[in-house]
This record gives structure tokens, sequence and C-alpha cells, in this order.
């Protein structure tokens, strides 16, 4: 690519026969004097500050440029395939009574600001791509991504063009759009799991108003592509287009946050909380400006693409152990505790599908399943391990005598502990959080989470997690000098061990367990510390959760139970 902008004379406005031109506001039709390449290093920088945002023309031939250089198959359908199959395929009825597939699981296509002739463009299109992409079963998304696309195409074969080469991208460091369903729902716990851990306050919200949380975070991508705006759509499309799907995230994470601080200062409620996110990006305008939007969703402290995608293939392979395959449609997966099936003597069902919300998404698929319990097995920690032994992940629940309940969600089979023999020793991973439940519901995760200053260098541990062949041993710390960070290198709580291949352990102290006593949560005081004999425990400041004490601090155990996860043990 060049890095000197070359001009050249202005064109036609590209699109010009689609748009409404009388509802586009604050974009010029044209301009005098159009570069025909940017430097690529300049490209990030000016898509995030709206550089071609206001000029059509521009933003037209930017576009053209970043989905020319697209990597795709050899065999990509072009301008002059759409032109020998449109009328074959749309033949000349009435284009409008046109069916769209049924991999856009019932999508509309987005106004846009387009004319009547654009919107059957895009349907022709989409029906076009459809015949040329068999294989594709699940892509809602589409219609919109198209609509979007014709504003900036000569005509509908350019167009469509565009779009093939955004489908058949063969990087898959450059992925653009899910095409099946398989990738939508791994798409969807993904940002379930982001939410739950950088949105609490809407993640709570939505817990408290809907009985299947997935279900609300399953519209994430058509909150962008659909429900926003044009003019904040295509400034959304700008940073995808150069940056990739890690820029979806952020913005759909920062329309969730607006969202909650909109709600708060609502006096009612709705019923229906999935309608109302809608009802709110739609009329965003009202509330947020899109430079808002666009500073709000770079200023989140995200991870790397790559942590993104061994998170996203996590949770696809969570997916397939439930039967879900690469030619599957729609399909009911998102299984919520069952009232008329659980029975504790510490929780309700209502308030396990609280902790069930906190859980990371792959698991929440299962159903929770009591493998220990007191009441049954007795007060003792050797059949509390025998029990435990071989489940991954699991929950701890414990009920005092004074009517107080509290837990544990960790990460970790039991086994880890005999690696240093009947030696007490930490291990887990940053998923592990602890919780209270009276007299409210209480969640504290680990502290790098809320606090990422605590982080070490992020570029050691970029070097490991490019390298995860190269063992690394990380000193967790002592019981005399146990410390927050004893190392220099970030373990991402999505980036656990065992779940991703990595061979780096986890930087804090998370569980531990020996013949003597269970310690959940390290430095300064335990989170939870379990005697050997299941009967007494105590509860402190750990630094490892920055948690306050879960119940009495010093407590009589009533009752404990242990959850695992139905179809899910260790490997």
């Amino acid at each position: 690519m060049e890095k000197s902008i070359k001009s050249l004379p202005m064109a036609d406005s590209q699109g010009n026969q689609f748009v409404a031109w009388d509802k586009m506001t604050n974009v010029e039709k044209d301009c005098f004097v159009v570069p025909t390449f940017i430097d690529n290093n300049l490209l990030k920088q000016y898509a995030r500050q709206g550089y071609w945002a206001k000029s059509h023309t521009l933003r037209g031939k930017i576009y053209e440029q970043i989905i020319k250089a697209v990597p795709c198959r050899t065999v990509t359908p072009d301008g002059e395939v759409y032109k020998d199959i449109v009328e074959k395929i749309a033949g000349k009825r009435n284009t409008s009574t046109l069916s769209l597939p049924e991999f856009v699981d019932g999508s509309t296509i987005p106004d846009y600001c387009l004319t009547v002739d654009g919107i059957d463009g895009v349907r022709k299109i989409v029906v076009c791509i459809s015949s040329q992409f068999p294989d594709i079963s699940f892509c809602p998304v589409l219609p919109a991504i198209v609509a979007l696309l014709l504003h900036y195409s000569a005509d509908e074969a350019d167009c469509f063009e565009k779009v093939c080469r955004l489908l058949a991208c063969n990087d898959r460091t450059k992925h653009f759009l899910d095409q099946t369903y398989l990738a939508y729902e791994s798409s969807c716990m993904t940002f379930g799991d982001l939410a739950n851990k950088y949105c609490q306050a809407a993640h709570k919200l939505i817990v408290s108003a809907s009985e299947d949380v997935l279900e609300v975070y399953s519209d994430w991508l058509r909150w962008i592509f659909g429900d926003l705006p044009f003019n904040y759509a295509a400034r959304v499309l700008d940073t995808f287009f150069v940056e990739g799907c890690k820029v979806l995230y952020r913005i759909a994470l920062a329309l969730l946050k607006f969202f909650q601080k909109s709600r708060a200062r609502q006096p009612g409620k709705s019923a229906n909380i999935r309608a109302d996110i809608q009802s709110f990006i739609q009329g965003i305008n009202e509330h947020v400006s899109v430079e808002k939007l666009m500073e709000k969703a770079f200023s989140i402290r995200l991870f790397s693409r790559k942590e993104i995608r061994l998170l996203r293939d996590a949770n696809e392979k969570a997916l397939k152990q439930k039967g879900i395959t690469v030619n599957q449609k729609r399909h009911n997966i998102h299984l919520a505790v069952n009232g008329e099936n659980f029975k504790s003597n510490i929780v309700s069902a209502k308030e396990m599908r609280e902790i069930w919300s906190w859980i990371p998404e792959r698991f929440a698929l299962c159903q929770p399943m009591l493998i220990f319990t007191t009441v049954d097995h007795g007060y003792s920690l050797n059949r509390f391990y025998a029990h435990c032994e071989g489940h991954e992940p699991t929950i701890i629940l414990i009920k005092t005598t004074e009517a107080e309940t509290c837990g544990a969600y960790l990460s970790t089979d039991w086994r880890e502990r005999r690696r240093e023999s009947n030696k007490l020793s930490y291990f887990g991973t940053g998923e592990c959080f602890v919780f209270k439940l009276q007299p409210e519901m209480v969640q504290y995760e680990w502290v790098i989470i809320k606090h990422p200053e605590l982080e070490a260098a992020q570029s050691t541990f970029d070097s490991l997690a490019e390298l995860p062949e190269q063992p690394g041993v990380l000193d967790t710390g002592s019981p005399e000098e146990p410390g927050l960070l004893a190392s220099s290198v970030r373990l991402s709580p999505f980036l656990a061990a065992r779940h991703f291949n990595l061979t780096a352990k986890a930087t804090s102290m998370f569980m531990a367990g020996s013949p003597d006593a269970i310690i959940i949560g390290g430095g300064g005081c335990p989170a939870l510390y379990i005697d050997g004999n299941l009967n007494h425990g105590t509860t402190g400041c750990s630094s490892t959760f920055e948690n306050l004490p879960l119940c009495s601090e010093t407590f009589q155990i009533s009752s404990l139970e242990v959850w695992g996860f139905q179809d899910h043990v260790s490997n």
C-alpha cells in the first residue's frame, strides 16, 4: 500500500440511485478530491476518528481499498457472476415479494436511508449470495451488512462482489461474518462472558429481569447491525473493517453500559428487558452521540484478539459437546436451572439461577448436578475429595448455623492438590469467584479483573501466549509471603491453563486443599477457610478477590453442598 495519499477528480457519488439523500444528515454527497489510497498504518487512527465519516464518496473509496485487500479463497463470485445469475434467480417478478433465505433467521432489511430500489436491491443480492454460498446455514446480520455496503457500491453487482469477498475471507485473523449457528452462538456466549466481566451493573439488571440471560445476549450483533441508526452503524463498520470482530464486542458492551445508565434514571421498569434494550438502541441518538459511543467503546479495557478467539473456541467446543453441528439451524440450547427438578437444602432455584448467570457461558449450558452434601455423605473432608475429584468446575454452597449462606465457584478439579503431595499449595484460575447470598447476592471476582493496573507487563504475557509450547513455571507466592502478583506474567481469567492448553500457572491464590483444610482465596485472610471436619470455618478479606467477609467471620457449618455440571467432567 502506498504511503503517500494520491488524489483524483471527484467521480459520481457511489450508490446514488439507492440512497434517499433527503434522509441523510451531516453527510456530504460528494467531495472535491478523493484519495485513491491511504497508508494502512493510518487506517486505524482515521477509522476511529471518523476521518471519512462525513464524505459518502470518500468512505466508499476506503471500503473498496480495504475489501480488495481481503485474502479470499481462489474461486470467489464477482460482479460478473451476479449479472449472470440475478435474472435467473430473481426473475422479472416483483422483487419485494422475494423471500429472504432461511439462514437470516427472520431478520428484516434495515431502512438505512435507502430508497425502495435500494431495499429491493439488498433483497436480490442476499438471495443471489445464498445461491453461491450453499454452506451458509446461519447469518442473520447479512441483510444489514449488504444494506450498508450498497450505500458505497457503484451498483448491485459491485455490492455483491464486496460482500462475497467478506464471506470468502480465508484468513482466520480477519474473520468478518459468522456463517453457521455454531459460530454465531459461540460469539453470543463469548459476549455474555465479556458482559459478565465488564458490564456487571447491566448484567445484574438483565439477570433480575430475565429468566434466560443468554437469550438477551443472543441479540448482541443485531443491536449493532439492525437496531443502530445508519450513521452509527456506518461508523462501527469503519472500525470493524480495519480492526476486526473485537470492535463489535467493544461497541456492544458500550451500548449495554449506556442502556444501564439510562435505565437507572427511569422510575418505571418494563417487564421485557430484551425489547427495552432494542428500543434504547434504535433511539440512541436521543441519549448518546456517535462520538461518545465510540469513545466509550474504545475506553473499555479488553483482552487481545487472540484471547477472544480462544474464548470463542472454548465456547464452540462446549456447544459441540451439546450436539450442535456446523449444519445446525437455530436450536434451543439455553438451559436454565430447572426449578421442578432442582433440590437443595441451601439455596432456592431462583438463587441458583442467579449463581448460574455468573459462571462462564460454556458451563452454563449444563444443568447443576449435586455431587456432595453433608446431609447424605457426612462431615468428612476425605469424602468431600472422593466425591469431588473428577469434576471441573464445581460450586461450593455453605449454610451456617446462623442461616447465613455463601459459597464459591471453583474452576479446577480438586485432584490438582495432589501435585504437591500433602503440602498445602494453591491452584486454580482467574475464573474462580466467591459470593454471598444474604442479605443480598454479591459476587467477588478475581481482583485483576476490577483492577487491571495490578497486571504485570502485557508484553511478557503476549510472548508466552504466542509460544504456548514453552514451559512457564510461575511463583504463586508462599503462605508466609503470598503476594498478589509474585511474577511478571499476566494471566487472563479466560485463559485458564487447563481449558486453553497454556502452560503458565495462575499468579494468584485461588484454591488450596490438604487433608486438614480447604482454603479459597489467599493473601491477607482467606475468603473461605473450612476445617478438616467440615464443621467450622472462617471468612475474611482476601487479596485474591478483594472481598468483604462472606458471612460471620467465624462460623459453624450447618450444611455444605458441592454442585457439578451435568455432562461435563474433567479431562
